[in-house]
């Protein structure tokens, strides 16, 4: 089970942190945070790992033990199958006590922190982002920005020095018709307090309208302009009810929060019954190999994963009720865990012993 959390978290950290480094590197991220975000966001990501790290562990573990035949003498010794599945369960209890402490605390204490970081994001404008002598690229490539260096004014914010700003397409922005040069010996932010609309604010302008390679060009000077900066992007969907601390989702009469009550309980319910699924369903006759029913397995498992994510979907609009919620699906998957149970112990669901 460790083995295979280690292999997924690498994999979900990865994934996410290339996406996080590219949207630092197009200037929509500001690179300090990435660290954070990782952090805060690792809770929820053992979350819906370590449910699958033990499913797979399970079967992993004890197919190898069917294959190599050491579960035949095992159980020919006495160890029934029932007493197999009461042990793996007490194993299951400390997965179970780690997932709680997961959904019902730190979880949503990441997401808290997630939703702090992403509104200071939003705050932050394209000077914030732009990193000493560096060309950076904003507006989807309208505009490239480069500053030599970095400093603070005399009101105390972010203040470039000697500053180039190329825009290539200005008229979506500035409403002329032929690319624009941009030099400026210094520029800081500007956010209009009545319209919450975002400015760069440069002081000592040259400023340099033409076609490239034509001699019909105009330039101009100015003691201060300001560019307009685009609306801040959002990289974080987070909902409001998954930043709540578990207390306050008990007792509330919304949908939404009902739902998220109920997912992070049905993380916990999860751990039981997939253990009671995967401890049979490990089963495997020694010529089959221990790997014979793990695509099915996971099969199964993402099955009553993406049903989970369904239901709270469907409560959370209201399309399904709260009493039905998502505890239909937990009730199904206990039936489908009796039925494959009593099939093993009548030996008539696996074809294991067949030949022995």
């Amino acid at each position: 089970m460790l083995a295979v959390t280690l292999i997924l978290l690498v994999v979900a950290l990865t994934s996410r942190f290339i996406q996080y480094l590219g949207d630092a590197v197009a200037g929509e991220l500001a690179s300090d945070v990435l660290l954070l975000l990782m952090f805060y966001r690792l809770p929820d990501f053992l979350l819906v790992i370590l449910p699958l790290a033990l499913f797979l562990g399970i079967l992993l573990a004890y197919g190898r033990m069917y294959a190599d035949n050491e579960m035949v003498i095992l159980i020919g010794s006495g160890f029934s199958q029932s007493r197999l599945l009461l042990s793996t369960m007490g194993t299951s209890a400390v997965v179970l006590i780690a997932v709680a402490v997961l959904s019902l605390q730190l979880a949503p204490w990441g997401v808290r922190n997630t939703e702090q970081l992403k509104q200071n994001q939003d705050q932050l404008t394209e000077i914030d982002l732009i990193v000493a002598g560096q060309f950076q690229g904003f507006g989807n490539g309208n505009r490239v920005t480069h500053a030599d260096r970095i400093g603070v004014s005399a009101e105390g914010d972010r203040q470039l020095q000697n500053v180039f700003v190329a825009i290539s397409n200005p008229d979506a922005v500035t409403g002329s018709t032929s690319p624009r040069i941009i030099i400026a010996e210094s520029a800081q932010p500007e956010i209009d307090e009545r319209t919450g609309a975002r400015f760069m604010r440069l002081e000592n302008v040259v400023q340099y309208d033409g076609n490239p390679g034509a001699a019909d060009f105009s330039i101009g000077q100015f003691d201060v302009q300001s560019i307009l900066l685009p609306e801040a992007t959002s990289f974080e969907p987070i909902t409001e009810e998954q930043t709540l601390a578990t207390s306050e989702l008990i007792g509330s009469s919304l949908p939404e929060h009902q739902a998220e009550l109920q997912w992070r309980i049905s993380t916990l319910l999860l751990i039981p019954i997939i253990t009671l699924i995967a401890v049979p369903l490990s089963r495997v006759d020694p010529r089959q190999g221990r790997y014979s029913k793990l695509v099915p397995a996971a099969l199964l498992y993402a099955v009553y994963f993406v049903l989970l994510q369904f239901s709270k979907g469907m409560v959370a609009d209201e399309e399904l009720s709260p009493i039905i919620g998502l505890w239909w699906v937990h009730l199904t998957f206990i039936a489908i865990a009796i039925w494959i149970n009593g099939k093993s112990e009548t030996g008539k669901f696996f074809s294991f012993g067949a030949s022995s």
